[in-house]
């Protein structure tokens, strides 16, 4: 049934002159069960009375939305869109009498009989204003409320969608950013792994397709396991670990309460970054801290690595950080915090993530 409903629903919002003519029949449809029963009146009088009336509630409706709304107020000429709502609901109610008098009434009134004049219609303002205007504008104010309704949902589910795309490209564009210096220093070390004929290659090489498998392929719902991610990283830090010497030091921590998912590739970037500033130009001893928490009510991550003395380390979180964040609030929203701490030539990032 709700799926009949949603087909019927997104067929209609795409025929808009549909939509019209099936709220007018549901108003005419509306407005003769209505007077059938409180005047008893017969059929064809019932007719004739709301389809003339029906006319000038159109007339009405489309000149009040689409040409005082849609034009004059959207151009915010107030004063004439003021003097033209009174002039319209004056014209339109005198319309409205003049064809229930001389068309509607030569249907069902058997001649001779009295109509009053044109001129006597158009200056009884009190009767028009007190009587048909209100028969008339109920209606117009009911189709303005359907159509601006219809709209701002339609707005809004424009707006979602293109949102939804955007959220998806830019995702995707950020879980394209595998560092490609990774790549190729990583392949270059395999490379001089093998010409040394080292144990080590077989497992280097094991990692690193683990890693393009997970980044290629197993990374394109919004979320993927901890697991998975955590599995990720140690992959990543061995193959690492490949460009340098007993220097550098590495503690990688977990602390898992509860399995839990992830925006995937976040924590990568993240130790990326930790590397590339990090180990990559610190010509000292440099060390990279690892510790990863996740509980029934936050998960927490921490990584800190230690920073040359002589590197400016102030434009470190714009620079790095930039496409981690943009990331972060397109998934997470208001549901996360990014913190960044640079003392002591220590650049620690904290990421919190309520669960």
């Amino acid at each position: 049934m709700m799926s009949y409903l949603k087909r019927t629903t997104d067929f209609l919002q795409k025929r808009r002159i549909l939509q019209h003519i099936i709220f007018w029949i549901a108003v005419l449809f509306y407005a003769i069960s209505r007077k059938l029963i409180d005047e008893e009146s017969n059929l064809s009088l019932s007719i004739a009375k709301n389809v003339c009336i029906l006319l000038t509630q159109m007339m009405a409706s489309y000149f009040t939305a689409y040409f005082i709304i849609d034009k004059l107020l959207a151009q915010k000429k107030y004063l004439i869109s003021s003097v033209l709502i009174v002039v319209s609901t004056y014209f339109f109610a005198a319309i409205g009498r003049v064809l229930n008098v001389h068309v509607a009434e030569t249907l069902y009134r058997e001649p001779p009989f009295v109509q009053e004049t044109f001129f006597e219609i158009f200056t009884d303002i009190k009767h028009l204003f007190l009587f048909y205007s209100p028969s008339i504008y109920y209606t117009v104010f009911i189709f303005l409320f359907v159509k601006y309704f219809l709209s701002y949902k339609l707005a809004k589910e424009n707006e979602l969608k293109h949102n939804t795309e955007k959220v998806a490209s830019e995702l995707k564009t950020l879980k394209a950013q595998l560092n490609p210096h990774f790549l190729f220093n990583t392949l270059n070390n395999i490379y001089v792994l093998s010409l040394e004929n080292s144990p080590q290659t077989p497992k280097s090489i094991e990692k690193l397709s683990s890693i393009l498998d997970h980044v290629l392929y197993r990374c394109n719902s919004k979320f993927v396991s901890l697991e998975s991610e955590i599995n990720l990283l140690e992959n990543y830090i061995d193959l690492e670990k490949l460009r340098y010497d007993e220097r550098l030091q590495i503690t990688f921590n977990t602390s898992i309460e509860k399995k839990g998912e992830i925006a995937p590739l976040i924590l990568l970037s993240l130790v990326e970054n930790a590397f590339k500033h990090g180990a990559g130009e610190d010509s000292g001893s440099p060390k990279i801290d690892i510790s990863i928490y996740n509980s029934s009510n936050e998960f927490k991550f921490i990584i800190s690595n230690t920073v040359a003395v002589q590197q400016d380390i102030s434009n470190r979180e714009a620079i790095g950080l930039k496409n981690i964040k943009k990331q972060l609030e397109l998934i997470y929203a208001n549901q996360f915090s990014l913190e960044v701490d640079t003392s002591n030539s220590i650049f620690t990032v904290t990421l919190i993530i309520n669960n």
